[in-house]
């Protein structure tokens, strides 16, 4: 069921909060555009209450999983978490699929390796990636110097949230009030909504005639 309902789930939280612009990756899509055609059918049926919301798609559309077969997903365990400490990390980066087999001073394909696309993504150096590409096509790189070079550059990006992460449970009170707080800003925003929708369908006619 989850396969029908999932859509569907998506399509409300858009909806529901009224949103002009959605953060997603590459693969959601399909949910924006159906929350869009959605938006479109029930302005033109009934009352025009929604937005068509926009799909904002980041720098980096999609991460191929540690295993390089898909996605990065929980439920397949390739993943790097953002709570991961740098063992973790480093542990998961040596166990990456790096392309097909080869030796350490064999050419290989940079498109056939995934640490290039987790280095495009997240390396700031592009010039230093770039020249290792290149050593990489003509001449071969090892994966081991890759994967070092990768999981360093994780850890420097991960560190800050690391950081952020342990004053959070360091302090839970704060937390609890922030979410708290953003749940009942979408709760009155979603309350707003369903009151516009029962009005346009005329669900609230009880109420007209008090």
């Amino acid at each position: 069921m989850a396969f029908y309902i999932y859509p569907v789930m998506q399509v409300a939280n858009i909806l529901l909060s009224r949103a002009h612009l959605v953060p997603v990756g590459e693969d959601q899509l399909p949910h924006v555009e159906l929350a869009r055609e959605t938006a479109r059918r029930f302005n033109r049926d009934f009352k025009p209450i929604f937005p068509e919301p926009e799909a904002l798609v980041g720098r980096v559309p999609r991460l191929l999983g540690t295993d390089g077969s898909a996605k990065m997903s929980k439920s397949r365990g390739n993943t790097i978490d953002l709570k991961d400490d740098a063992a973790t990390v480093a542990k998961k980066v040596r166990a990456m699929y790096a392309g097909p087999p080869r030796g350490a001073n064999e050419p290989g394909t940079v498109e056939a390796n995934p640490v290039f696309g987790y280095l495009d993504a997240f390396d700031k150096d592009a010039a230093e990636v770039s020249d290792l590409k290149e050593h990489y096509t003509r001449h071969g790189v090892g994966n081991a110097e890759l994967k070092d070079r990768l999981t360093r550059v994780l850890n420097e990006l991960l560190e800050p949230m690391r950081q952020r992460r342990a004053q959070c449970e360091g302090n839970m009170t704060r937390v609890r009030e922030a979410l708290e707080h953003g749940t009942g800003r979408a709760r009155a925003i979603a309350r707003e909504t369903i009151e516009r929708v029962h009005d346009a369908l005329d669900l609230n006619y009880l109420r007209k005639y008090r």
